[in-house]
């Protein structure tokens, strides 16, 4: 033969999960939380107000400087500081 080197092109099956903050998910998008993280008093209130592991929550809007955020979460609406949403992470949800 010439030489010439052949590129096989090789798949990779594999699903990726992609985990963000609360507050980097775009509007009318959903994510499935996975942790909340911090602790205190911050931390219990966001758990008594239903945002907890496995719940679905989706951004309905954000305000014009990004602060708060407003999110429905079993179905009902919350709205949650910037820095209390940075500290939920979720799956997105295609």
């Amino acid at each position: 033969m010439l030489g010439i080197p052949i590129y096989i092109p090789i798949v990779y099956n594999y699903t990726m999960r992609k985990e963000v903050t609360l507050d980097k998910l775009m509007v009318k998008h959903k994510g499935r939380i996975i942790s909340i993280n911090g602790s205190g008093a911050v931390f219990r209130r966001i758990l008594e107000m239903g945002v907890t592991k496995g719940a679905v929550v989706e951004v309905v809007k954000v305000a014009p400087l990004g602060d708060p955020i407003d999110v429905k979460v079993r179905g009902y609406n919350l709205s949650l500081r910037k820095e209390e949403a940075a500290m939920i992470v979720v799956e997105v949800s295609e």
